[in-house]
């Protein structure tokens, strides 16, 4: 057994979790603040342009979800397991398997959207060059999308390996890569050419490929404890059956989320393309938060998965609930500071004075259930090296019919306006976490 498996079976938990988070807790936060970044360049070009992505956000937030989160986290259950269980092998395999589902999923995103994306914009309010540019940014976007597919598949295997610190280092040369590419793009520094917003996709995309391609190098070779070979190329039931039993139900995490964001984001274009750029602004905010739920998420993911491969499941319990507690309270402490210091920070990416008002009203209303955000994902991501996710997935589609039938409720009933979708989405988010917690403390996990 690898040095690293034994680790996850045996050293105290919280430096474990801890050492194993850093990484990707750093690295996930600069590309947060990279994509704040990103959001500053777009609001340059006025409203309209943030509206518009705003429209499209959801797209690239399902993808990347299912991507890094859904498939990913499947992936780094399935490797972590199979070397928990002392099988080198089955873990080549999977890497095979994981390949073929990220190109016949960014296939078939990209499929679903030229049949029924510009309706779908349309529907959530998309008309006139609003819908001409938020079109223009998924296409270009989804048309890419492979790599971010693939990236996401391999550095969810290395990190199955126990790996956290080879993706951090890729994930932070890519944020570096993406941030320049995006002023140059967007903007049209560094003597690049002006795009505007599709200058946002095509630098995602471009800083994807890089990531994707060090990945396969990295995965490649001999320094790999689990290799990409040739002689491993073979495609089995059992292995397509064990990634679907953890990626189908964790599908549906992303999949209700935007769902949820989709109807957000139609209710609240209702008001006007100053609440979709207020909504834009502070939705994408909350990637400060993110980072550090990602972090130390994925880490537990792979020290669970370790454990549970190894049949030690109450170590693998004690380090889901000492990792959502280091999460929740992280998420907590983010919430408030943004909910306290508005003034700080909307001014840097808006001088518009109703879209302030709007990103104020929601960082107000949701920061304060950050904590509650913070326990239920960090535990989603850890349901998921158990490969447990009966519980995770019903609290979803609870959180998403609280929030949705909140909202709706809240515009068309209480006639309570913006408020009442922020308060609908902070009540959802609580039930989430709550449930998720519950679920684990009841020995979900045992029974999973």
């Amino acid at each position: 057994m690898d040095k690293r498996t034994e680790q996850f079976l045996n050293d105290p938990i919280l430096p474990l979790i801890v050492r194993m988070s850093a990484p990707n807790t750093v690295a996930f936060f600069i590309q947060a603040i990279v994509v704040l970044a990103e959001v500053w360049f777009i609001s340059q070009l006025g409203t309209l342009s943030l509206a518009a992505v705003t429209l499209a956000f959801p797209s690239l937030m399902l993808t990347q979800q299912m991507a890094f989160g859904a498939l990913g986290g499947a992936i780094t259950s399935s490797v972590s397991r199979s070397l928990g269980a002392r099988d080198k092998e089955r873990a080549e395999k999977l890497l095979w398997h994981s390949i073929f589902l990220a190109c016949f999923g960014a296939f078939i995103f990209l499929l679903i959207f030229l049949v029924f994306g510009k309706q779908l914009l349309i529907l959530l309010g998309g008309s006139g060059l609003l819908l001409e540019k938020s079109l223009s940014y998924s296409m270009i976007f989804l048309s890419g999308g492979i790599v971010v597919w693939i990236a996401g598949v391999m550095s969810a295997s290395i990190r199955g390996m126990g790996n956290m610190r080879f993706p951090a280092l890729i994930t932070v040369i890519c944020a570096g890569i993406q941030v320049v590419l995006s002023g140059g793009f967007i903007l049209g520094w560094f003597g690049f050419p002006k795009l505007g917003i599709d200058g946002a996709a095509i630098s995602v995309i471009a800083s994807s490929a890089f990531m994707a391609l060090a990945m396969l190098i990295k995965i490649s070779s001999p320094s790999s404890l689990v290799r990409l070979r040739l002689s491993r190329i073979s495609f089995e039931k059992e292995l397509f059956k064990d990634i679907f039993s953890v990626a189908l139900p964790a599908s549906l995490s992303p999949i209700f989320t935007v769902g949820t964001v989709l109807i957000l984001t139609g209710l609240i274009g209702q008001f006007g393309s100053f609440a979709l750029a207020g909504y834009g602004i502070g939705s994408r905010v909350e990637f400060l938060m993110i980072p550090l739920v990602f972090g130390i998420g994925t880490a537990m993911t792979t020290m669970v998965g370790t454990n549970i491969g190894a049949k030690n499941v109450e170590r693998a319990e004690k380090i889901g609930m000492i990792g959502s507690t280091v999460a929740g309270l992280l998420s907590a402490v983010v919430g408030v500071t943004l909910a306290v210091t508005p003034d700080l920070w909307i001014n840097f990416f808006t001088s518009d004075e109703p879209t302030y008002l709007v990103t104020k009203q929601y960082i107000q209303i949701l920061g304060l259930f950050y904590i509650f955000q913070g326990f239920g994902l960090s535990l989603y991501f850890a349901s998921q090296g158990a490969n447990a996710m009966k519980w995770p997935i019903i609290a979803t589609v609870i959180r998403f019919i609280v929030t949705a039938t909140g909202s709706v409720l809240a515009v068309y009933w209480f006639s309570s306006g913006l408020a009442g979708i922020f308060y609908s989405s902070a009540i959802g988010m609580t039930v989430f976490g709550i449930m998720i917690v519950v679920s684990v403390k009841m020995g979900a996990w045992r029974k999973g």
